[in-house]
């Protein structure tokens, strides 16, 4: 009974303490379990290398961070969700949002008129839970075509080797 005590306050410490992408993906990276990564600025030009396919499905990429958590109890689940809505509650715009037992999907945005500036793509099944924030210049239409699940999926797949494909060898753990 302490344990969960303890996490629900710290859930609450973390919510109410002003939430961020930036503070999540740090107060997560290092957890068990868990794939991370963030583009720091020397490596910018890696984004503007990007695949055509990447490339033509959002745009301009200024910042991106993506982390995704495996094997994580409904409990880890279920604080990771309650982070990532008060995150997206703060000056975020919902252009979609699903909430099942066994599914959330949250994509939310930041605009600038007619431009996305900021987006939030949050998927969390009973077996995996993934997170990327992307800052830039993106088309809403494109955005917005995350909410299907095949799209997100290869979207996913597309970004994370294109990144790993554009990494100087000396930064690659894999060569």
């Amino acid at each position: 009974m302490k344990k969960i005590i303890l996490v629900i306050s710290l859930s609450f410490l973390l919510i109410s303490c002003g939430s961020s992408f930036q503070i999540f993906f740090n107060n997560h990276k290092a957890d068990m379990g868990t794939t991370s990564f963030q583009v720091p600025n020397f490596m910018k030009a890696v984004l503007s290398n990007i695949s055509p396919e990447v490339k033509h499905a959002i745009g301009n990429i200024s910042d991106f961070k993506y982390i995704k958590f495996k094997n994580v109890s409904a409990l880890k689940r279920q604080s990771l969700i309650t982070e990532m809505n008060a995150i997206t509650n703060k000056g975020f715009t919902d252009v979609t949002r699903k909430n099942e037992i066994d599914k959330t999907r949250i994509i939310s945005v930041i605009e600038l008129g007619a431009i996305v500036t900021d987006a939030i793509i949050f998927s969390s099944t009973e077996n995996e839970t993934t997170a990327y924030y992307l800052q830039g210049n993106f088309d809403p239409k494109k955005i917005k075509s995350f909410a299907d699940e095949d799209t997100f999926n290869s979207f996913s797949n597309n970004l994370i080797q294109a990144y790993q494909t554009n990494l100087n060898p000396s930064f690659n753990p894999e060569n």
